[in-house]
């Protein structure tokens, strides 16, 4: 953060805000001291922290205010008397100096993130819980997915798959069924799993194929039951982890994951015996440093190495579904208060706020998402260790990432614990520190990264994010220019799963859905919108649904921005949107099938004419 600016006090806190209507927030004293008091620092701490982290770009040198031995990843160790060689290799290095003062950090960053030149391509947004198959066992899973970018790549002419995100569900129910608020953000949920790809379930006998039943009955109900269908999914693995051998692959991606996976199988075995939130465990097992949790895990090794397997199982199966596509994955802005990850970095939490988001036209009362932010200057301390695991987890398998919320990078909207959303202010973050962490992460795993900066952006973020080579959002909702005249660094699309499809629009469905769960629709907004479809796709007033969708998307690849996406909703006339934030019990978010199986989506005609409208002039490059 360096030096403080001049609506930020030492802590990183903004004294004062505009909000995305233009409006001047002071922040009281009362939320001001709350948010110190989660940081639980002073501020020559949270200053020191960060200042001891330096940054320098590949091919670049500076001088060093001191002479200083820098020790590079591989432990080799160099000498600089006066300036940082130039020469230096791309990651993670310390500067030591003399005495016995802490070493420092060294980040040796690429200029940009992985960004293929003359790249040009289109992809599906696939809600992958949504893609059931004939086969699945209730909501749709990783073979589906496989099946799915089989037939995109080879008939379609689809390069990618944007998903939603993957990531661990706590092991109990109920199963919470937003991919947005995971427990972990490192490893992914068991729902995912293509249970009869695991191996031995073929050769299984009567007692599977009574579960296989079971599952198949829940494909009747469009909404989908993820309690039972965990449910049925463990008690079939538990059943294939007793006949398992322990696979040497299985061995080697233990030793590759580490202390990392060990951690999360742990918070497994504990949430099955105590239940989801660690908080309210007993408290010798509150702390993953703890004698009692290392006892723990002495005590219940196998079923450690139960959920160890499992997680093997999940990569596995991510690793063969993008064997014919590439995958572009979705990070999410944070996790749960209660769940692995929390528990892991709980040191490195501000577990006394929330993160959120200020008033805007949409939500007047601003937003409260739940999740715990992390202590700018706590994750310095730790050399930023928490951000760097989970960008490589996000990265594993996938050839680009859809990082939500980029603005994070730069501030986050921090709530006090118990406040309204209105009662908060925004937290400033390193964002030189964590821009150049991602580049590194990007060049190492040849993924490009994409930046979510869809809502309140402050001025000045876009144009770092592009400097770094990461492409932002454009939307036909929410931009004013015609496709043609998107920029090239973004990606391009009509929608994302918080809004409403194109359907919903164009049918008037979206209105009568929110009035039936007694919301209030936002007429002028919707009527824009509709007139905005219209333009863009050149077509009357009283055009069909199916001439609307097809038209807007040939209009939406005229863009020529690097990536363009066409969520299954959209063009199977989906009417109700996948997510309607500020709804709980109103509206079932996130579970949802698609009203059709995948059989019937690979016969359907107008997924056909979709991607024929965005292939031409679509197909150039590769990201490699």
């Amino acid at each position: 953060m360096g030096a403080p600016r001049h609506d930020t006090d030492a802590w990183g806190v903004v004294t004062s805000y505009y909000d995305a209507l233009g409006r001047l927030h002071s922040v009281s004293d009362a939320t001001r001291a709350a948010l110190h008091a989660a940081m639980g620092v002073d501020a020559e701490a949270a200053a020191g922290g960060i200042e001891r982290v330096l940054v320098a770009y590949s091919g670049q040198t500076f001088s060093l205010d001191r002479p200083s031995e820098i020790v590079l990843e591989d432990q080799t160790v160099l000498e600089a008397r006066s300036d940082l060689p130039a020469d230096l290799p791309i990651g993670y290095h310390h500067l030591r100096g003399p005495g016995s003062e802490a070493p420092r950090l060294l980040i040796v960053r690429p200029a940009r993130c992985h960004l293929p030149a003359q790249l040009r391509v289109w992809g599906w947004a696939v809600q992958s819980y949504a893609l059931r198959s004939e086969r699945s066992w209730g909501i749709g899973d990783l073979g589906d997915l496989a099946r799915f970018a089989r037939s995109s790549r080879r008939e379609h002419g689809a390069a990618f798959v944007l998903l939603n995100p993957l990531c661990a569900a706590a092991p109990v129910t109920p199963q919470e069924a937003s991919p947005y608020a995971p427990s972990s953000r490192l490893f992914r949920n068991i729902l995912s799993l293509d249970i009869e790809a695991v191996p031995g379930a073929r050769e299984d006998g009567s007692v599977l194929a009574k579960l296989r039943a079971a599952a198949h009955d829940l494909n009747r109900e469009r909404l989908i039951d993820r309690d039972a269908v965990y449910r049925l999914k463990l008690a079939a693995l538990e059943r294939l982890w007793s006949r398992s051998d322990g696979a040497s692959a299985c061995e080697r991606y233990r030793a590759e994951l580490g202390a990392p996976l060990r951690r999360f199988a742990l918070f497994c075995a504990l949430a099955e015996i105590h239940g989801p939130a660690w908080p309210t465990w007993p408290e010798a097992l509150r702390h993953p440093a703890s004698a009692a949790v290392a006892r723990f895990a002495l005590e219940n090794r196998q079923r450690l190495r139960f959920h160890e397997w499992i997680q093997w199982l999940l990569d596995e199966q991510v690793r063969q579904a993008g064997a014919d596509i590439a995958l572009m994955n979705d990070l999410p802005v944070g996790f749960g208060p209660d769940g692995a990850d929390a528990w892991a970095w709980q040191d490195c939490l501000a577990l006394g706020a929330r993160i959120g988001a200020p008033p805007d036209e949409f939500n007047a009362g601003g937003q409260n998402w739940g999740l715990p932010p992390f202590v700018p200057h706590r994750l310095a301390a730790v050399e930023y260790e928490p951000y760097i695991q989970t960008l490589r987890a996000a990265l594993r398998h996938a050839r680009a990432l859809r990082i939500d919320h980029v603005m994070g990078f730069f501030r986050l909207f921090w709530v006090p614990l118990g406040a309204s959303a209105t009662e908060g202010t925004y937290v400033r973050y390193p964002s030189e520190h964590l821009l150049a962490i991602a580049a590194v992460e990007s060049h190492r795993a040849r993924a490009a990264i994409i930046g979510e900066d869809l809502g309140t952006v402050e001025a000045g973020v876009r144009e770092e994010l592009a400097a770094c080579g990461m492409p932002s959002y454009r939307l036909l909702w929410f931009d004013a220019t015609p496709p043609s005249d998107f920029p090239a660094q973004s990606l391009a699309a009509v929608t994302t799963h918080d809004l409403p499809t194109v359907a919903g629009v164009w049918t008037g469905d979206e209105a009568r859905m929110l009035r039936s769960i007694g919301l209030a629709p936002h007429e002028q907004r919707l009527h824009e919108m509709r007139a905005r479809l219209a333009s863009v796709a050149g077509v009357a007033d009283d055009a069909s649904l199916d001439d609307v969708i097809v038209r807007a998307h040939a209009a939406l690849g005229q863009a020529p921005s690097l990536f363009v996406t066409a969520t299954l909703e959209d063009v199977l006339g989906v009417s109700e949107p996948p997510n309607r934030p500020g709804t709980q019990h109103e509206w079932p978010n996130w579970s949802l099938a698609l009203p059709l199986t995948l059989e019937q989506i690979e016969r359907h005609p107008r997924v056909r004419a979709v991607a024929e409208a965005l292939s031409p002039g679509r197909s150039a490059g590769s990201f490699d």
